[in-house]
């Protein structure tokens, strides 16, 4: 994607709302101790995940179980590999020198330069990369080869999230030893990073702890004992999951310039939600696998083909391509087979009740099968009450994984709580009020999209509208909303010919590789952040511009 500007002039009525400012740059965010110390923990935490598992396989190696050995070994490897062949691919487009010189420099002059309102878009470009991010940049002969090989050997050695993680922490702390611009440049490289390893963790987390936990609580059920490398395995399996799905919310939170960040607070009781709630769903499959195998299987895989079904039907924005999107809903659907995640802008509280009833659901028939049929396997003289007792565990893992849950959207969510006082008047926005020209509401909708293009619905807080629903003033006694973030309007922009892609899917930016050079490129040469503004259909002017060059 190229950058490109019309050099039309624009009046205020029909130019785009300005999106909010990364506060990444705009000095509202900064890298603290307490970034410091969760990245360090989350190392702790894969370290002990991955060498739990490696070493419980050559316990069972060692006790001559080979069957155990070798799935274990198998739900270790391949989903590393898996993750090693994918942020190699990423290394290597990151990396590559493959960039449209002329539109970065005209770029760094433009922001150089200290222009009121330097305006760049990302239109008609079908090269690889818009733009420098400065990690490769400059980098010649011996030294590019070095990198070239070392890279190669820690993603051989399946160390690629080690190194992330360790050049995440050496961004932050440049960050905070650098001042402007070179901080806001460390620190936007930095989120990066962070979205790197967060997508590449959630992506390794259920295809390898997952079913490792599920395999190990079963092992441990049907043989009748728990060994110390066993319950050490699950232990960090499991923690590993909740950790991952949490600090993968609160990373994709801090990356959006319109959404309020996550407190740690709020990390920390998500991650107890997931922790008893996928607790008590690999608990029920663990019963049920123990004494229905075969059963097991047809059930997980018509599970699967449901939610991702659900997903697709949805349909999610997240990637570039239809096919990429696709195998996005696929490896989401492996996600909705443990616990929840949102895919989806809008209001998810329906969609969250009717699954988490229907897991509930699940949860109870599992369980209730396994206690039926459990038949004389178990000839222990406490069977019944060994068996009471898991049944029990199942069920007050789920409650307090629900306690927690509603303890984070009622307290701890970063829009505001969620109570009963505060009320919404849900309305249709009409249509016509949109498109005329004394509508007090921004210019985010048009009456007529072209056919190809989606309707844009992000209308900002401070208008009046979230989604497509009018909010009505809460009655007395209700608490006041979360301010919002002011839009700022000085500095260079960014104009991405994109449609915002919406809470909670990454923005284009973080998405798309190239667009991630430009913005590096910018912020290490420009006096101020620049904005980044979306695609956003205003006039009918600008639907037949976009209908005729998109």
């Amino acid at each position: 994607m190229a950058a490109k500007s019309d050099g039309a002039p624009v009046s205020p009525r029909d130019e785009a709302p300005p999106e909010r400012p990364p506060r990444a740059g705009a000095g509202g965010q900064r890298y603290t101790l307490r970034d410091f110390c969760w990245t360090l923990c989350a190392l702790l935490v894969f370290f002990s995940d991955g060498a739990s598992d490696l070493w419980l396989a050559a316990d069972y190696y060692l006790r001559r179980e080979f069957w155990c050995f070798a799935l274990t070994l198998v739900f270790v490897v391949v989903p590393s590999v898996v993750v090693q062949v994918l942020s190699f691919r990423w290394f290597a487009f990151d990396f590559s020198e493959t960039v449209e010189s002329g539109t970065v420099a005209a770029a760094v002059v433009a922001a150089a330069s200290g222009a009121e309102e330097a305006d760049f878009s990302t239109k008609d470009s079908g090269e690889w990369g818009a733009g420098r991010a400065g990690s490769g940049g400059g980098v010649r002969g011996c030294c590019r080869a070095f990198v070239w090989f070392f890279q190669a050997l820690v993603h051989v050695l399946q160390l690629a999230q080690v190194w992330r993680y360790v050049h995440a922490l050496y961004l932050g702390v440049q960050s905070r030893w650098h001042g402007d611009p070179e901080r806001r440049y460390f620190y936007r490289r930095m989120m990066f990073e962070n979205a790197d390893i967060s997508m590449l963790r959630l992506l390794e987390s259920f295809l390898k702890s997952a079913p490792q936990l599920v395999l190990q609580l079963s092992i441990m059920i049907h043989t009748g004992q728990v060994l110390p490398l066993q319950g050490l395995s699950a232990s960090a399996s499991l923690i590993s999951l909740a950790w991952m799905i949490s600090s993968y919310q609160k990373v994709l939170r801090d990356s959006r310039d319109d959404k309020l960040p996550m407190t740690y607070k709020a990390v920390i009781v998500q991650i107890l939600w997931h922790l008893f709630t996928i607790g008590a769903r690999t608990l029920a499959f663990a019963l049920f696998a123990s004494v229905f195998q075969l059963y097991f299987g047809i059930f997980i895989v018509s599970h699967w083909c449901i939610m991702t079904f659900w997903i697709i039907q949805g349909e999610t924005d997240f990637c570039m391509s239809k096919w990429e999107e696709i195998i996005y809903n696929m490896m989401v659907g492996i996600v909705y087979v443990f616990c929840w995640f949102s895919v989806r802008e809008g209001r998810t509280r329906y969609r969250m009740l009717i699954y988490s009833l229907t897991v509930f659901v699940e949860n109870v028939a599992l369980t209730t099968a396994w206690y039926v049929y459990r038949g004389t396997a178990d000839r222990h003289s406490n069977a019944d009450f060994y068996a009471v007792v898991l049944v029990c565990v199942v069920a007050s893992s789920y409650a307090l994984g629900t306690f927690f849950m509603f303890v984070y959207y009622c307290l701890l969510h970063p829009d505001g709580a969620i109570s009963g006082w505060a009320y919404i008047v849900e309305k249709e926005v009409p249509v016509e009020s949109l498109a005329s020209p004394a509508s007090s509401l921004p210019p985010d909708l048009v009456s007529s999209p072209p056919r190809t293009l989606q309707r844009t619905k992000g209308l900002d807080r401070e208008s009046g509208v979230d989604g497509d629903v009018f909010k009505v003033r809460p009655p007395r006694g209700a608490k006041p909303p979360v301010p919002a973030l002011k839009p700022r309007t000085e500095g260079p922009v960014i104009r991405i010919d994109l449609p915002r892609k919406k809470y909670p899917a990454w923005d284009a930016h973080f998405i798309d590789r190239r667009l991630r050079k430009t913005i590096l490129v910018l912020e290490s040469a420009a006096p101020v952040t620049p904005r980044i503004q979306y695609r956003c259909l205003s006039t009918a002017k600008e639907v037949m511009e976009y209908e005729t060059t998109v």
